[in-house]
């Protein structure tokens, strides 16, 4: 039986992510939330949304520390659930809508899954990964389907909506503890399998207050959300900070040059958030077909810089602040910003560090190095990770020497200002998305045998910030089609694992131990896409 003054004790003191919103809503009632079509929710409106869908979840008999995957695309229904997963004290694992049935099914395993909050549209897709999985519980739909309601082994299927309809919507009063999870957010990593990030309460709440505080983003603000929710960038850098200082979100299902454009100009919208290549589509739109854009403030960009001729461009013609967040999953997920003053002073930098997290230089043995010393970029905040899901080593790994380590390397200049130069981890960061270079090149080995040896590296691309790209050596004798190699991959890997271009070479630059150095790889085609 639930103590009562233990529950009083928890709802006072707690730090909960799902609070973020039950305060604005109590601060801020009729202002609006959350712009989603044709639908506007006030705050009031949308923290009974999802009191609504966290007693729903509730009443399916979901309890404190259940996984739940959530599989939509951008929705106001995603958001409800995120947040209502939070004031429940479920642990939400976002689904990568790239994912085919071999990786889907992994998370959903490894996750340890108990439920699935899916989108009509995606249910063919998430069928694929459920296969033979006898732990999911119960497929809650959103959006209509098609004919029958299809079956996924002996999983309870519910209609979202019609939960909800009979749902309280009164504040669900459950303990939930401030480092309990609140996410398992699955990455790439060296090896093929991603990896369970593990985000508490006070990560993911911590850097929402730090976000708001470094973008000065106020009630006022009206953000437009276009990348994609399941990504912690476009969630907990833009919509958590949103939500926790009460501004509105319009909810886009995806980038469209000028349909952004116009909602800029007929919506005011203050703050953007996009890819480079997001911009340079902007800008040639806005100087081709000029649309009133005077109501935005800050468009922040991520993944990868922006030349200094083509940035000093776009400030000039949007008439706003420019500013890059650089970070990773691990750290929920900024960790430090380009700011706009750096801009174009300081064109290419990573930036300085957000407001709650502490950023140093270490080399490999553990000390910590001077300005302009080179090395791994080390963290320690509030904000990190709790740890890998289930597997001890990884966490051990990047914890050790007492610091978060990021596998990226960089430095420290003169002016105090971060610099990123390379990774010590194979991790190519393509158009948004991270993907094992192990994994590219497992499946090059598993479609071409003549393939002597191969390595996979991202390239510098004006379009995905890097492209992926095989180099291989054939096997003595035996030659190899680079644009059939390619049609196989495409057959074995999602679309964004696959290389835009398997290039023949000879021999690979090694160490004295005979590893591939794909940093000279890099630097040796480093013009390739340009």
């Amino acid at each position: 039986m639930l103590d009562r003054r233990e529950l009083h004790d928890n709802l006072i003191h707690r730090i909960n992510v799902g609070d973020l919103l039950t305060r604005s809503a109590a601060r801020t009632p009729h202002h609006i939330a959350i712009v989603d079509c044709d639908r506007r929710f006030t705050y009031r409106a949308f923290n009974e949304h999802v009191n609504r869908t966290a007693h729903a979840m509730a009443g399916l008999g979901f309890t404190r520390g259940d996984a739940l995957a959530l599989m939509s695309g951008n929705s106001a229904e995603f958001l409800a659930t995120y947040f209502a997963c939070a004031k429940l004290g479920l642990v939400c694992v976002p689904i990568n809508l790239f994912w085919r049935h071999g990786e889907l099914a992994y998370v959903l395993e490894h996750a340890q899954v108990r439920g699935v909050v899916v989108e009509a549209s995606v249910l063919e897709q998430l069928g694929t990964g459920l296969g033979g999985q006898n732990a999911i519980d119960a497929v809650i739909v959103i959006g209509t389907v098609d004919g029958a309601m299809p079956r996924f082994g002996a999983a309870r299927m519910f209609d979202f909506d019609g939960l909800l309809a009979a749902a309280s919507s009164a504040e669900p009063e459950v303990i939930a503890g401030d480092r309990d999870a609140i996410s398992y957010l699955y990455t790439s990593g060296t090896t093929s399998a991603p990896k369970g990030v593990v985000s508490s309460h006070v990560s993911i709440y911590v850097e929402s207050l730090g976000v708001a505080i470094d973008t000065r983003m106020t009630g006022a603000d009206r953000v437009g959300a276009m990348l994609p929710f399941f990504h912690t960038a476009q969630l907990n850098a833009f919509c958590t900070p949103s939500i926790a200082v009460g501004a509105t979100i319009y909810v886009q299902r995806g980038f469209d040059a000028p349909r952004l454009l116009g909602l800029v100009e007929s919506e005011k919208l203050s703050v953007i958030f996009g890819l480079p290549v997001m911009y340079r589509t902007l800008l040639d739109l806005q100087l081709r077909e000029p649309r009133d854009v005077s109501s935005l403030r800050l468009a922040v960009y991520a993944m990868a810089t922006i030349a200094r001729d083509e940035l000093a461009k776009a400030i000039e013609a949007f008439g706003c602040d420019f500013s890059l967040m650089f970070g990773q999953t691990e750290m929920s997920p900024v960790s430090a910003f380009f700011r706009p003053e750096h801009q174009l002073s300081h064109t290419g930098a990573a930036g300085t560090p957000s407001i709650n997290a502490q950023i140093a230089i270490m080399d490999e043995a553990g000390n910590l190095l001077p300005a302009g010393g080179s090395g791994e970029i080390v963290y320690r905040s509030p904000q990190a990770l709790t740890g890998y899901l289930r597997n001890v080593e990884a966490t051990e790994d990047a914890f050790r020497h007492g610091w978060f380590h990021s596998g990226d390397v960089g430095h420290f200049d003169a002016d105090g200002i971060l610099w990123f130069e390379d990774r010590f981890k194979d991790v190519i960061k393509t158009g948004g998305e991270n993907v094992a270079s192990l994994e590219v090149e497992t499946a090059l080995y598993a479609v071409e045998p003549g393939i002597l040896e191969a390595a996979a590296v991202g390239l510098p691309h004006d379009r995905w910030g890097e492209a992926i790209t095989a180099f291989v050596i054939p096997r003595p004798g035996t030659e190899i089609d680079e644009a059939e190699t390619l049609i196989k991959l495409r057959e074995q890997l999602s679309p964004f694992k696959c290389p835009k271009a398997v290039i023949v070479v000879q021999d690979f630059p090694k160490t004295a131990t005979g590893k591939v150095q794909k940093v000279e790889l890099r630097k040796r085609f480093a013009e390739y896409y340009r």
